[in-house]
């Protein structure tokens, strides 16, 4: 059976939890040097069509790990859409590799290329969507905070990709999250367990974790003025961390504009755990990947 990953909410919240927790063990055993070469002998395809720093370095060397090959593809080299169609280019990498992962500008067209991929899909981020991130974020949570259900997650930012796939982990998980954000950047994922405020005070007192975002995510740039102008007040600093509770950490799935969605002082304090949550992503990209890669023959 072709298992993709293409959102959070693919898989039941039983295989959510299983994932982190896998993704705990697997990082167990690299810590203490303990060989898992689960997936020995296979070959993932990566395409790239956004700059990447933390899913480049995750997938490659989560591959190596566990014993199998990641090749690069750049969207300038395949040209995918334009000299070669989507479904085309995926029934070629499915005669090749075993595992695809997609970085893309569109989620429709990671979609069109899962539709005829004989072989499980990853999506490794869209305009819509960043479930790996997810896992690896409430991976870290599990990690500083014990069991995740009933843990109050705030998430102060745009309603963006990220924030989609924390609420979907999130409402798997029985993390309980909030949103803060302007009016107009509500997430707009359809269903969904979360509440929306438009005063972060309000949604970050007594709050377990803290979240947030960039402002502008790639492909946004020409609104950076606007959007600096309509999140006033919504930066993450010291004073508004003192409204969470007094172990509360701050997540960030970087990279972060320091002086803009969060103060320098915050990514830099004690409760700050985001190279904590950057690691991570190895960890989760390696659960994820054996949780459906492990089982496709």
């Amino acid at each position: 059976m072709i298992r993709d990953f293409l959102k959070v909410s693919e898989f039941s919240d039983n295989e959510v939890q299983a994932c982190i927790d896998n993704a705990i063990a697997l990082k167990a055993d690299q810590k203490a040097g303990k060989s898992t070469p689960i997936l020995q002998g296979k070959t993932l395809v990566m395409i790239f069509e956004k700059p990447s720093t933390r899913t480049r370095l995750s997938f490659e060397i989560g591959m190596f790990q566990l014993g199998g090959l990641a090749i690069d593809l750049k969207a300038s080299d395949i040209q995918m859409g334009t000299r070669e169609t989507i479904p085309d280019v995926s029934r070629v990498i499915s005669r090749y590799a075993d595992m695809v992962m997609i970085r893309s500008n569109r989620h429709e067209d990671v979609e069109a290329f899962a539709d005829q991929s004989s072989i499980p899909v990853i999506n490794g981020l869209s305009d819509t969507d960043h479930p790996c991130q997810a896992i690896a974020d409430l991976m870290t949570v599990q990690e500083k905070k014990g069991p995740l259900k009933g843990l109050k997650m705030t998430y102060v930012g745009d309603g963006n990709n990220v924030c989609h796939s924390l609420i979907e982990a999130c409402n798997a998980t029985g993390v309980i999250i909030t949103v803060a954000c302007p009016e107009g950047y509500e997430p707009t994922m359809e269903g969904g367990d979360y509440a929306v405020v438009h005063n972060p005070k309000d949604a970050i007192t007594g709050a377990d974790v803290v979240y947030t975002d960039v402002w502008t995510s790639m492909g946004q740039e020409e609104e950076t003025q606007k959007r600096l102008r309509d999140f006033s007040g919504y930066e993450i600093n010291s004073d508004l961390m003192k409204l969470a509770k007094s172990d509360a950490i701050f997540m960030h799935c970087l990279p972060a504009h320091r002086g803009e969605e969060v103060s320098h002082d915050v990514v830099e304090s004690d409760q700050s755990v985001v190279f904590d949550q950057a690691e991570n992503r190895l960890h989760a990209q390696k659960a994820i990947m054996v949780a459906i890669g492990g089982s496709h023959v």
